[in-house]
């Protein structure tokens, strides 16, 4: 008779982890019970406790309380609905505890994790009446909650003030602590009178209380004191577990309202940190080992600083790092079990089999047998919790069977190899053997049989071709499986793809095309450096050949320099596959060039080298040098260097023409003859050697003020141009007749004046002044002299009217005409006219103009085409500028035309005929009126001005004496710039370019056409 335990493979498929169920299979949990809190004053007098598992046949379930099992039919409290366990009418003191479910059938029994039944509860506070607390104003007061006994430990804590439901706001002077729940005001003032009481809550089991009211009595007292920080909410020393949140307390009494500040002693706060509750919380979220470390909270007013320190421990909940998976094994077999889990502390691992603690602390097996088969658990423990690991050991014996994997029909090439699998369901491990036909085989030099079986056939001929047979035999039986080897002819590569060499942007093709049996299909796969090629990813680059069949052609389109490497062909059937290869090289502009370094640093120059890029198979014929400072920020701008052409095989260069103390960032870019490449990266910050400046002070002048008083002005020198440390200015000024000047340092590089006072100076006196710039290298060259006068007498003061009735009006594209009512107060000198872009110029870079008191209009000269611009005009005296008018605004017009384009000269009797082309005016240029023709004898600016709407003018040609023909076009812009033509009575007419002969008389005209601009 056959052992009941041993498990037949024909009646019994094995059982594949990934879902596939044979006939049978033990118990898998997919519902198992949790810690549960059941509220002592529940409605709902029952607990129910979750169990269900997957198994065939079904699983049977029961239950064990405190690792004994509960004895269903004697206590009335327990009931089993299904696997789960229902306790009816639950009492305290008889049904807390620790609960597992235990499920079972014919192949083992696995135990669930264990849950913990407590019951919740939440006490009201004592009914006594709080006494009063009474606080001197400006003093902070500790208001105690002291909550009433409760389970479980997780409670939250609000202040009521006066009457439910108004809460206290919390902020930066009052805080609750959600540890003790305690009120804490780090500063009582008058407004914090009222009557308090704690609010509780317990969140699991959905109840709240809350205490008796405390009245808070703030008492008046002026002035109010300060005190210093002193903190009374202190985080103790905690513990967390990795992944976990945390929150740390810290909170100060003091006045005023100190601050909290937090940091980690031995490094910076984590990264996943987070402040709140105007610095009393710090949160510390999905914590990790290296958070570990003491932290301090900080608080700090103006009375004085207070600090407190406690230790942020992390360890870890169990966690698998190796577990056991089902499997079955033939019987007397070799088998290990084994798991491995980490955690802090480290956890301790113990064993169950079929849900009882298994003997065997060293799961290693030696030739296993039926009674080794069973459900085995894994389960690591530490402090923090439990893990389990489940797994179903099966050990099968059986005879050779082929019914599930017989063995297969084969193709393989000629010439090629072949495998031939046997792969029988057998236990214990059967022998294998094979034959052809009735040939036995046996290992030789083409045919071998591997230790799994399988049968190999090397260099493979159609005499190979026919029937093979693979027999198995073990103690339990014998069986065979036969299959049929077809040989078919090899795939070879016909043609190949070559070598190609293309420039960036251009396109190519690599051939393929290959031989194959007729009777089976085949497909092309192209590889670059041994990465496939996406077609559908890179379609805009590489596409397949459309003809298809045979052939397997690449096509590379817009070649970029990343295309370029190894492109390997594989033809491939079903049976075999060959390869082909061929190198593409794509030529293009160079690649950035490495390692900018800079060195011998001087006032003006550096030095710098670097490292080649590559060259992209085409060498680099030169290389830009590009440079930014300090000023230009973005702005990467060519450097002039030494040598002028850096050619393309150098490594170094001199930069010159630089700022001294700038601070510099320098980069190199390659070119060849393909085009110019990427920028290398910016080479280190350097600053230049500080220098004597060379820049002095612009627009001196000044004079005004108080009486007894000379004042100087300048615009300060732009920073680039301090050339050093230690930057200012030195003003040198006397009287127009003394011969000895004064001299006085300011010491600031943006000071725009200096105020000489003097009793003796006489009012209105006329002063020479002089300023030079300086710094820790030296003194620079003083500007030019200007001529200043002190102030007048007391009587005199700054013109306190403004310019009314300003006008102004755009002339052409370059000038305008403004024009004001002039003040009524007498003691004016004169006027002063600004003007700027509105757009891209600021006030302080201004254009100026001056004029006497005697006027009241001017012309402004050099402005930009096309821009609006802001004008205003102010009165000024020797005591200074008064008030401006307010701002009028105009819109050049359009930029001036472009000189015509000569493209006729014919001589007609005694005149000449200039024609020209028109001139289309651009989207920035004035629309055309007409042409204006300036005929006047060389070296003579005065001639006949001739104007026309035409394209051509007849002239007299003069008998003596060269001449000068000027054609412009004008516009409301102004007159456009010019063309000449020169006529002389020995040279030939040269519009643009070549020259064209005109004869009159014997005589040789001729006209030289010259581009220029009056």
């Amino acid at each position: 008779s056959q052992d009941p335990l041993v498990i037949h493979c024909l009646a019994l498929s094995f059982y594949l982890i990934h879902g596939n169920w044979a006939t049978g299979y033990g118990p898998v949990f997919e519902d198992q019970p949790v810690d549960t809190i059941y509220p002592e004053e529940s409605p709902e007098a029952k607990i129910t406790m979750s169990c269900r598992a997957r198994a065939h046949p079904p699983a049977t379930y029961r239950w064990r309380l405190n690792s004994t099992d509960i004895d269903l039919d004697g206590d009335n409290h327990f009931t089993l609905v299904g696997g789960n366990l229902v306790i009816s009418d639950p009492i305290k003191n008889k049904h807390v505890g620790r609960y597992a479910c235990v499920a079972s059938n014919d192949y083992g029994a696995l135990v669930s994790r264990e849950a913990t039944v407590q019951f919740g509860y939440l006490d009201f506070f004592s009914s006594e009446e709080r006494e009063a607390v009474y606080v001197k104003e400006g003093q902070g007061a500790v208001l105690l909650c002291a909550p009433p006994p409760h389970y479980p430990d997780e409670l939250s804590f609000r202040w009521i003030l006066n009457e439910f439901p108004i809460f206290i706001p919390l902020d930066k002077r009052r805080f609750v602590s959600q540890t003790t729940g305690n009120l804490y005001i780090s500063k009582v003032d008058s407004s914090d009178s009222g009557n308090y009481s704690c609010f509780v809550s317990s969140p699991s089991i959905a109840k709240s209380v809350f205490s008796k009211f405390i009245p808070l009595v703030p008492l008046a007292e002026r002035p109010i004191r300060k005190y210093p920080a002193d903190i009374k909410v202190k985080f103790p020393d905690t513990s967390a577990l990795v992944g976990q949140n945390i929150t740390l307390e810290c909170f100060a009494l003091g006045n005023p309202i100190p601050q909290i500040r937090w940091r980690k002693m031995d490094g910076e706060l984590p990264s996943n940190h987070e402040v709140s509750m105007a610095g009393a919380h710090l949160h510390l979220y999905n914590v990790q080992y290296e958070d570990e470390g003491t932290y301090e909270c900080e608080a700090l007013n103006s009375k004085g600083k207070d600090r407190h320190r406690a230790r942020v421990s992390v360890e870890a909940f169990p966690e698998w790092t190796e577990s056991i998976s089902s499997t079955e094994r033939d019987i007397s077999s070799d088998y290990t079990m084994s798991c491995v889990a980490s955690g802090k502390p480290k956890p301790h691992i113990r064993w169950l089999k079929d849900s009882y603690q298994y003997e065997k602390h060293n799961l290693t097996f030696s030739g296993l047998t039926f009674e080794d088969s069973g459900m085995y658990q894994c389960i690591a423990e530490n402090r923090h919790g439990v893990i389990y690991a489940n797994a179903e050991l099966r050990v099968i014996a059986c005879p050779p069977t082929f019914e599930h994997n017989p063995v297969r029909r084969n193709l393989a090439a000629k010439n090629g190899r072949v495998v031939i699998e046997c792969r029988p369901k057998a236990a214990p491990k059967p022998s294998l053997s094979w034959s052809k036909g009735t040939e036995l085989l046996f290992n030789s030099t083409r045919v071998f049989i591997w230790e799994d079986g399988s049968l190999e056939i090397l260099n493979v001929t159609r005499a190979d071709e026919g029937q093979y047979t693979c027999f198995a035999e073990n103690d339990r039986g014998k069986a065979n499986s036969t299959g049929y080897l077809s040989i078919t002819e090899a795939t070879k590569i016909t043609l190949a793809p070559s070598n190609t060499d293309v420039k960036v942007g251009e396109s190519t093709s690599m051939q393929c095309a290959a031989s194959h049996d007729s009777t089976l299909d085949i497909t092309f796969v192209w590889t670059l450096d041994g990465r496939a090629i996406d077609f559908d990813r890179e379609g805009s680059h590489f596409e397949r050949n459309p003809s298809g069949g045979s052939s397997g052609e690449l096509l590379i389109k817009n070649a970029h320099l990343n295309h370029a490497g190894r492109y390997t062909c594989t033809a491939q059937t079903p049976v075999d596959n060959v390869t082909a290869a061929a190198d593409l090289v794509v030529r293009g502009p160079p690649g950035p060039s490495g390692g900018v370094r800079v060195d011998d640093i001087k006032e003006k120059s550096v030095r710098l080298t670097w490292s080649r890029g590559t060259d992209n198979h085409s060498p680099i014929s030169r290389y830009t040098v590009q440079f930014r400072d300090f000023f230009s920020q973005e702005d990467w701008r060519d450097a002039t260097t030494s040598p002028a052409d850096v050619e393309g095989n150098a490594e170094t260069a001199t930069v010159l023409d630089l700022f001294p103390w700038t601070e510099y960032e320098f980069r190199v870019i390659a070119t060849n003859t393909l085009g110019t490449g990427e920028p290398s990266s910016p080479s280190p910050k350097v600053t230049t050697l500080e220098a004597v400046p060379v820049v002095a002070p612009s627009d001196i002048g000044g004079g005004g003020g108080t009486s007894r008083e000379l004042t100087i002005k300048w615009t300060p020198v732009q920073p680039q141009y301090y050339y050093g440390r230690n930057f200012g200015y030195i003003i040198a000024f006397k009287p127009k007749n003394d011969l000895e000047w004064m001299k006085v340092t300011v010491a600031d590089p943006q000071a725009r004046h200096y105020v000489h006072k003097d009793p003796s100076i006489p009012p209105s006196t006329e002063f020479l002044v002089k300023v030079k710039a300086f710094n820790i290298k030296g003194e620079g060259p003083y500007s030019l002299t200007a001529v200043i006068y002190s102030a007048q007498d007391g009587n005199h003061r700054l013109p306190s009217e403004v310019p009314v009735s300003v006008e102004a009006k755009a002339l052409s594209a370059s000038e305008a005409i403004v024009w004001w009512l002039p003040v009524t107060q007498h003691a004016v000198d004169g006027y002063q006219i600004r003007f700027w872009r509105n757009a891209e110029d600021s006030e302080a870079s201004s254009q100026k103009v001056v004029v006497s008191s005697r006027e009241n209009q001017t012309k402004l000269e050099n402005m930009k085409p096309g821009s609006q611009y802001l004008i205003e005009v102010r009165a000024f005296n020797a005591a200074g500028f008064g008030p401006p008018s307010q701002h009028v605004q105009i819109h050049t017009k359009k930029a001036r035309i472009r000189p015509p384009k000569i493209i006729g000269k014919k001589l007609k009797g005694t005149s000449v005929n200039i024609a020209w082309e028109h001139v289309e005016p651009l989207a920035n240029e004035s629309t055309i009126d007409g042409y204006k023709v300036l005929y006047r004898q060389a070296g003579y600016s005065t001639g006949v001005l001739y104007t026309t709407d035409k394209r051509f003018i007849d002239l007299p040609i003069h008998k003596k004496g060269d001449y000068v023909v000027e054609v412009r076009a004008h516009s409301k812009g102004g007159d456009g710039a010019v063309a000449q033509i020169r006529i002389s009575g020995n040279t030939s007419i040269a519009p643009n370019k070549g020259t064209m002969q005109l004869f009159r008389s014997g005589s040789c005209v001729s006209l030289l056409l010259e581009h220029g601009v009056l």
